[in-house]
């Protein structure tokens, strides 16, 4: 099974993290992974994106012009990535920063409140777990237990007393996606 997703968003969301996170969940799982991360000069504020391919068979290309799933954070990666959204695909947004939320008919889009969801656990920046447990909520591409093992790889070792809460983040978002939608 190949899942071809784009992860988009402002810098300083997490949108990076969450998809090298993603891949190397992928790689620990012995699967074929490409991770292509893109980005303005500005960095932290502008926007960014990357796509992140996992897949039992090699992958020949990291190039994509359409998606199985996109995680968009905010309304600019909203407009630019639900066209490329495949027929019967799921486009999971951050509903809080999403104000036009208009969306075709022949995809699944999903509206999470990750940014409430992060204040509730006392942590903002826990926002991008939650979506990348709706994420793994919509589609088992990777174990939770897989992202951990990633995380511990791809946090400094001083954000490694973050690692409950990350799972605990995941967790919720894994919950959430399981009772807003039919997956």
């Amino acid at each position: 099974m190949k899942h071809e997703i784009v992860i988009a968003g402002f810098g300083g969301q997490g949108v990076l993290s969450m998809g090298m996170t993603l891949a190397y969940a992928g790689m620990l799982e012995n699967k074929e992974v490409s991770w292509m991360p893109s980005y303005g000069p500005e960095m932290r504020g502008g926007t960014a994106n990357c796509t992140v391919i996992i897949s039992d068979q090699p992958v020949s290309s990291p190039i994509l012009n359409s998606f199985d799933i996109a995680v968009v954070l905010n309304q600019p990666s909203f407009d630019k990535f639900q066209p490329m959204v495949k027929p019967h695909g799921y486009l999971l947004y951050e509903q809080d920063q999403i104000f036009n939320a208009d969306c075709r008919q022949d995809i699944h889009a999903i509206g999470i409140s990750a940014t409430k969801e992060a204040h509730a656990l006392n942590n903002k920046r826990a926002m991008n777990m939650i979506m990348l447990g709706a994420l793994l909520g919509t589609n088992a591409i990777v174990d939770i237990p897989s992202v951990i093992n990633a995380l511990k790889k791809v946090l400094p070792e001083r954000h490694h007393h973050l690692l409950p809460l990350n799972k605990q983040a995941l967790k919720k978002g894994q919950g959430i996606i399981h009772q807003v939608a039919e997956v």
